[in-house]
Formats: C-alpha cells, structure tokens, sequence
C-alpha cells in the first residue's frame, strides 16, 4: 500500500463501515502527465504528424477526460488497499461516492458491508433430541429385500389384478362424451398400489383380468395441474391385454456378483449390506444432530444479514438448484432462464443459511477452533470405503487442495457442533434405522 494514502473510518452500523479514503493530488497529476504523454505520441489530429502533437494541446483538448479516468483508475486501486489495511472484512462491493479534489488530496469516501460481529447468545440454553439408531438383522434382511425388488421382474399372472401386480392396458378418457387431449394411450404399464393416477383409477382396475373391458368413473382433483380438467368427472374405458405378478431373482451366484459378492455368498453379502448400513446411520445421525443444533442456535440469535451476503447466498443457492435441473432433464444449465427461480423463492432459506455461516465462523473465531487433520483423515477414510479403489479416492483428496479444504470445511463445521453440544442440554432418542434415514431425507426435500 502506497504509505501517502491516508485512511479514517466510521462503523455506521453493526453491517457497515465506512471509509473516507485520501489520496494525494500530486501521485493524480504525475499519472495524468505520463497518460497524456502516451496519447500525444499516438494520437492523430488534424494539421500535425502522427506522434508530433503537442502534449499542450493533448491537455487542452483531453486534459479533463484523461483526468476523470486516472481518478477513476485510482479510486479503483486504493479502495481495496484502504480496506485491507484498516483490517476490514468487507462483504461486496463497496459504494464509492463525495469523490472531490479537496486542497492537497483526491477526497472519496466508501461505504462497505461488513462481516457482522454478532455475539452468540444461549448456546448454554438451548435444548438438542440427538437421535440414536441401529441396525439388526431385520434391517438387513429388509434391505437385501429392497435389492432384489429393484431387480424385480414381471411375469404374466392368471387371474384377477391384486396390489403389487403390475397391469398392461389400453384407456380412453372423456368428460361428458368428449375426448380431452392426453386422455387415452395403449399398452400402459400401471403397479397396482404406485398411486401414479388420479385417486379412483387404480380402485377401478383392480379385480379387472386379462381381456375384461370396462368404463370407470373418476373425478379430478380440484388442484390438478390441468385447470381445464381439475374437479371434473371423467370416465375411462378400461381394455386389460394382461395382468403380471412380481417375480424376485433368486439370491444366487449371478445375483451375488451383481454387488461385489464372488465369495461367503449370501453371508457376505449380509456383511456388506450392514456395514453400509451402519455407515448410513453414522451420517445420518451427524445430519440430525448437527440440525438440530443449528436449528436451536438459530432460535436463540436473529440479527440483521449484510445485503450483499444475502445476495450471494440466493445466487449460490440458485445456481443449484438449476444444476439440479440440468442433471435431472438432462440440458445444459445456462438452458434455464434464471427469471424461472425469482430471488423470493430462495430468501427464507438463503437468509438462514447467511446467518448459520456468520454463527458459525463466530464460534470458531472466538473459541479458537482449528480443523483436526486426524478427523480429516477418518474422513477421507470413510469416504473411500465407498470405491472400488480406496486408495485412488485418498490419494485424490490427498493432493488435490480444494477438495482437501471442502472435506476441512466439513470436519470444522462438525467441531462446532461438537462445541455447542458440549454447551447445551442434549436428550437421546432411540429410534429405528428407517426412522432415522426418513428423517434426514424428509430434512433434504
């Protein structure tokens, strides 16, 4: 920083700061000789040389141009030093105005955001449930259960379409004798008990066996997305080409080597359902409580968010959720017009997530916190238990700094529930293990 520049500063709030910043004339005036010197040597003006034209003229004629974009070029420049040397931990841009040419300095002042320095309150008050789960033999007869229906088949059934049994069927819709577009296909695909239709449909099905035709009645619901259709009867003529039973794959050789399995057989594979079982829990349990302590800390503390940080915090958060958008149908996301995702849609959450970063790097600035490098460890550790090649995932962690610094990120942030826990009153609560994951993926939608 230049040592000439002189600094003053005015805390105009707990958010804002703001700085009246000097800068001497004389370092102004030797950058708008040097600017004009250069433009004199390329200019071209009528009745000289190219590189021939008087600097007195060049001033004459751009003196108070060239003068506005040096000062321009200086406020620039200087701003970002005054900031940083008055220790400043400034949130977006700063607002530059009153810029003036004052005796011996260029006279400006600027008013930031600032990071707030909020003072944590009831961190020793606060209540936290910490749910608690395991998993038992049950939960992992379940589950491989659940895998071997994500492999289900369907074969054709003799007799009448029960719940499960998947129905293959040709249906034509009307309202009062008329058609209406979308309401009829062939040979739809419908699992009894999916609830994939309107309310009615699947009632008026199941019992139908191959070959039945029949006309049901239906009425839409009133918050349909089809307004030309909501709180309408219908009626739908209803032709079964064929009704299927649910087939599992038997747990054999072939099925074992889907997972991983080429030997213990299905004790095994017991034994690797649990163990991811149990790691699911692990984090899961780390996603409750961590929540619930945020949540209690957030009760406690409710102080205003620099609008910048705001502003951000709605930009990140729509960012997502149009990457989201672009893995689910599969386009680019500059595809989506971001006028489809209004700032009001994000505000509620971007303003708790704001004000969650600023308590939490409250805490760790007051309490000292420092990242555990051997909780980093574990943490890489576990992750890599997921691959295929564990020590291909550590080494990627391992030398890569920014994916390093996220997984430090998370371990620090886990320190500070750590630290609140410590201060609060904590309650157990056991629940089942799919009590726990419903919890924490209800939590995510």
């Amino acid at each position: 920083m230049a040592t000439d520049l002189q600094v003053t500063t005015n805390k105009l709030s707990n958010k804002e700061t703001q700085l009246t910043v000097k800068v001497p004339v004389e370092k102004i005036q030797q950058k708008v000789d040097g600017r004009i010197r250069q433009v004199a040597k390329t200019a071209k003006i009528d009745g000289f040389r190219k590189g021939n034209v008087p600097v007195s003229h060049i001033r004459a004629q751009y003196g108070a141009g060239i003068q506005q974009e040096v000062i321009n070029d200086v406020i620039r420049d200087t701003v970002f030093e005054a900031i940083k040397a008055e220790d400043i931990r400034a949130v977006g841009m700063p607002n530059i105005d009153d810029v003036k040419l004052e005796d011996d300095f260029l006279v400006y002042q600027a008013t930031v955001e600032i990071f707030p320095e909020v003072d944590v309150q009831g961190i020793d008050e606060i209540e936290i449930e910490r749910q608690t789960a395991s998993v038992n033999d049950d939960d992992v007869d379940t589950m491989i259960t659940n895998l071997q229906k994500q492999r289900e088949e369907f074969v054709e059934k003799r007799g009448k379409a029960d719940k499960g049994n998947q129905v293959i069927f040709d249906f034509e819709g009307s309202i009062d004798g008329e058609k209406f577009e979308g309401g009829s296909a062939e040979d739809f695909k419908l699992v009894i008990g999916s609830n994939q239709m309107i309310p009615g449909f699947e009632a008026g099905i199941k019992g139908m066996k191959a070959g039945e035709e029949k006309v049901i009645d239906v009425t839409f619901p009133e918050d349909y997305q089809a307004e030309d259709l909501a709180g309408k009867e219908a009626q739908f003529k209803i032709n079964v080409k064929r009704v299927e039973k649910s087939k599992l794959p038997e747990i054999n050789e072939e099925f074992l080597e889907q997972f991983g399995v080429t030997e213990g057989g299905i004790d095994k594979l017991k034994e690797d359902v649990r163990k991811n079982m149990e790691r699911e829990i692990k984090n899961a349990a780390r996603n409750q409580v961590k929540q619930a302590a945020f949540d209690a800390l957030l009760e406690k503390n409710e102080f205003d968010v620099p609008s910048a940080m705001l502003e951000q915090e709605i930009e990140r958060q729509r960012n997502m959720m149009m990457q989201r958008f672009a893995q689910q149908f599969g386009a680019g996301a500059d595809s989506f017009n971001k006028d489809m995702l209004p700032d009001e849609l994000f505000e509620d959450q971007a303003l708790r997530a704001a004000r969650l970063g600023i308590i939490v790097a409250r805490l760790i600035d007051t309490q000292g916190l420092e990242v555990d490098q051997e909780r980093v460890e574990c943490f890489i550790q576990e992750a890599a238990e997921n691959y295929e090649d564990p020590q291909e995932v550590i080494d990627y962690y391992t030398n890569d700094k920014q994916q390093r610094a996220n997984i430090e990120s998370v371990v620090l942030e886990d320190q500070v529930v750590d630290y609140i826990i410590a201060q609060g009153k904590v309650t157990d609560k056991e629940v089942s293990y799919q009590d726990l994951l419903a919890s924490q993926q209800q939590q995510g939608m």
